[in-house]
């Protein structure tokens, strides 16, 4: 068996293993050798089809590759990063809120997130202040119902961002620090609200999505 058919044999293996693996970054390594193994074979033999093929293919594999590498090294900085919430901030629309007024209800469908940068919001069905700094109504878009679990209300003059359901979930896919600061945030607060609640959380807990 000569050095070409070896060569050939090598890509024919590696392709093989490629299509085996459940592991993504395994994968792109794996169809990367055979890449390389083809475009040489391809390239000595001749066979350009089969060059022309992995040569364009080789790219890709290392834009992929590349790609999962960033994602990551940026899960494993997300319980690092400052303030996730600098995520949101290019998608946050301003407004103002007089006290008394009255942001969403329990039960409505839910149509935006929200920050609150100045003032406090009530949660009535809790017994809940919320104060400058945090975010809020982001548990609806994660229940079967898609229902608010509770109302928010204005307490004093209050200045609210918000952002709409296309962006945030944009926000949530896109950046494993904001989702791995949002699923601490919901749990936490699912946890303290059943010991608070448990007539109003308790079923919460069953329809939660995974």
């Amino acid at each position: 068996m000569g050095y070409l058919e070896i060569i050939g044999w090598l890509g024919a293996f590696f392709t093989l293993g490629a299509y085996s693996m459940r592991n993504m970054l395994s994968l792109r390594c794996i169809a990367l050798a055979a890449n390389l193994s083809f475009i040489t074979y391809g390239a000595l033999t001749p066979v350009y089809p089969m060059l022309a093929l992995h040569a364009a293919l080789l790219p890709l594999n290392l834009h992929r590759l590349q790609e999962i590498l960033v994602g990551m090294k940026r899960i494993r900085m997300a319980g690092k990063v400052e303030d996730p919430i600098d995520a949101l901030k290019p998608y946050l629309k301003p407004g103002d809120y007089s006290d008394g007024d009255i942001i969403f209800r329990r039960g409505d469908r839910p149509d935006h997130v929200y920050y609150l940068a100045t003032g406090e919001v009530v949660l009535p069905e809790l017994g809940e202040t919320l104060s400058a700094g945090t975010i809020f109504g982001e548990m609806a878009y994660f229940t079967k119902s898609n229902e608010r679990t509770t109302s928010a209300v204005c307490k004093g003059d209050c200045r609210i961002m918000k952002i709409d359901e296309k962006n945030f979930m944009t926000v949530y896919q896109q950046h494993p620090e904001f989702g791995h600061f949002l699923i601490r945030l919901m749990a936490q607060r699912l946890i303290d609200g059943a010991r608070r609640k448990p007539d109003l959380y308790g079923g919460f807990a069953d329809e939660a999505m995974p």
